[in-house]
């Protein structure tokens, strides 16, 4: 269930309704309008791989805007979470544009589309979004606080019409046609995780109960070397699960399955640079941020894979040339 006001007074030219999330559902699932958050957010913290500073603030946006990052310390210099814009993948996902970069968007971009917010700008004063507690629990919390507001512009879904598919050696990822947005993954890696397989349906409002909280996670004999490699400079035991051959190493899991559960928050995050939430199933198998977006860079060349549709109506429109059709350039 959603809480709704109607707010007559406000900087827009007409009433708007701004809505709060409970038990889970979200205004996503109710409406299929476009939405943004109802008033400015403030973080703060450092970023996992650089270790910098990084002072982040969402604002509210424009309908068809989409997301929008904006480096306040490069005079206001502009970059869409789009697919052409992807620039570095290997442990994280990183947007590039004139040569400004962007580090570290998936667990921002997996939090809003998951809590269907379509429009915001993101502005932020270093190249690295802020850690935070290495999941996306902040920012649903906020969400949750502050509430969306409700545009009027219909949301256009990405349809999945045929099967696309992307494979190297024994990592797996694909998209089939499907009602609703439903991910199914499964991970292998040394003990103690060993192997895990969730499956989600984004379409019940369980993002933010089953996926948000569920954190990043690395090896401590992994450490040393990443280091070497310019990475993992800020991460600590605040914003990271440690692990050892033998187990934990700093506190309880939130989750008896949170590796693998971590790895669909990556995936949301990554997929939302199609531009459009998906309505189709997603199958990954020992993926990670290079297959993600392989994936959206193999899906969006092919154009009859898919449609543009809007849901809500009772004639539901379809089109197979979107608005924003953004392109991936390096996988």
């Amino acid at each position: 269930m959603y809480c709704v006001a109607i707010l007559p007074h406000s900087n827009f030219s007409h009433p708007v309704v701004v809505y709060w999330f409970k038990r889970g559902k979200r205004l996503a699932e109710s409406s299929h309008l476009e939405n943004t958050i109802s008033s400015p957010i403030d973080f703060s913290g450092v970023g996992l791989h650089s270790g910098a500073p990084v002072r982040m603030r969402l604002l509210p946006a424009a309908a068809g805007s989409g997301v929008v990052f904006r480096r306040t310390d490069l005079d206001g210099f502009e970059i869409s979470a789009i697919g052409r814009n992807v620039a570095k993948v290997s442990y994280a996902t990183s947007l590039m544009r004139q040569g400004v970069l962007i580090s570290t968007t998936e667990h921002l971009l997996s939090a809003l589309l998951g809590m269907g917010v379509d429009n915001v700008i993101v502005e932020l004063d270093n190249l690295e979004l802020p850690i935070l507690d290495g999941s996306a629990q902040s920012y649903v919390e906020a969400f949750r606080t502050i509430g969306l507001r409700s545009q009027r512009r219909r949301r256009e879904y990405l349809r999945i019409r045929k099967q696309v598919e992307v494979r190297d050696g024994d990592k797996f990822i694909g998209v089939y046609p499907g009602d609703g947005y439903s991910v199914s993954y499964d991970i292998d890696f040394p003990a103690p995780i060993g192997r895990q397989g969730y499956r989600v349906d984004l379409a019940t409002g369980a993002y933010e109960r089953e996926i948000a909280p569920a954190r990043t996670f690395g090896f401590r004999e992994d450490e040393q070397k990443l280091r070497d490699m310019g990475l993992i400079r800020g991460a600590t035991e605040q914003s990271v699960i440690v692990l050892s051959r033998q187990g934990v190493l700093n506190g309880n899991l939130r989750f008896r399955n949170e590796f693998v559960r971590h790895k669909v928050l990556d995936l949301i995050g990554d997929l939302a640079l199609v531009g459009h939430h998906i309505l189709g199933h997603v199958v990954a198998e020992r993926a990670g941020h290079a297959m993600h977006t392989a994936l959206v860079s193999r899906l969006l060349r092919d154009r009859s894979a898919w449609e543009l549709v809007t849901l809500g109506s009772e004639k539901s429109r379809a089109r197979t040339a979107p608005a924003r059709t953004p392109s991936l350039v390096t996988a």
